[in-house]
């Protein structure tokens, strides 16, 4: 069997709707429903946040599709109804509504689910591994990736390290943010949300961490955890390849566009 020996480092943004991009990321002449089209060729990849708070149809997972360059990449938020109850092993009837919903519309263009935990919510191993149990691992014959974006401390332990990886998530790493950072790699892939953007720099970070970011995506890419990152105390898995996807979101909105780009250049 052939050995795969390249990784893909994806850089985007949350969303494409945001007013305060247009005359900034968006050209002043720019029509709206041109803005999707427009940013899949400035980005690599985008997280779509709608998902988060309903239902889309499946008429526009086949738009997106259209709209975007053939080696474009979206990933999605999983929806809120699934991740914010007490008993996360409830979630089925959540979790199968999201999938049923037109998601294979996208086509080879659908990449990881982005499963978004309260910053209320603690760790329950028992519970955890149910809901764990839950996500499918394709759609339509297409490969499913999933990231847990869990923004408790609770969840730095090393029971839930290896949760994960026995269920090949992985675990979303949040850069320059307030949420506990846990850099562990437990997946074939790297998803990475970065939070420090600044009205201050023209590009959301300046040039030092701009450069910085870029080689932390290196790093995690050829399976490495950068030494700057905090991790889980344990065992680390095998290192190999990673494709990384990394998003620069929150901070200072208006700046993300600039700094993925500029993170695009650099790599």
């Amino acid at each position: 069997m052939a050995t795969r020996k390249q990784s893909r480092i994806r850089i985007g943004i949350g969303g494409w709707t945001f007013a305060p991009w247009r005359g900034v990321f968006y050209p002043d002449d720019l029509t709206q429903k041109r803005e999707l089209e427009y940013a899949s060729q400035q980005l690599t990849s985008i997280e779509i946040n709608g998902t988060f708070y309903g239902l889309q149809k499946p008429e526009s997972y086949a738009k997106w599709h259209d709209e975007t360059p053939d080696d474009f990449v979206f990933s999605l938020k999983a929806p809120r109804y699934a991740t914010n109850r007490k008993v996360l092993a409830d979630a089925g009837d959540s979790i199968e509504r999201f999938f049923g919903s037109g998601l294979s519309n996208l086509k080879q263009k659908l990449g990881p689910i982005n499963w978004q935990f309260a910053t209320t919510k603690q760790f329950d191993a028992e519970d955890f591994e149910a809901f764990l149990a839950l996500l499918p691992k394709q759609l339509d014959g297409h490969p499913l990736r999933h990231a847990l974006e869990v923004r408790h401390e609770s969840f730095r332990d090393e029971a839930f390290i290896k949760l994960a990886s026995k269920y090949g998530a992985a675990i979303v790493l949040a850069g320059d943010s307030e949420y506990p950072q846990i850099a562990n790699l437990t997946a074939p892939f790297v998803y990475a949300r970065i939070m420090g953007t600044t009205q201050s720099q023209a590009k959301g970070y300046s040039k030092a961490a701009l450069d910085a970011w870029a080689e932390r995506a290196r790093l995690l890419a050829a399976g490495a955890v950068p030494e700057d990152l905090e991790k889980v105390p344990g065992r680390a898995p095998a290192k190999s390849v990673r494709d990384v996807y990394l998003y620069v979101i929150s901070g200072f909105k208006e700046r993300n566009p600039a700094a993925a780009m500029a993170l695009i250049e650099r790599l």
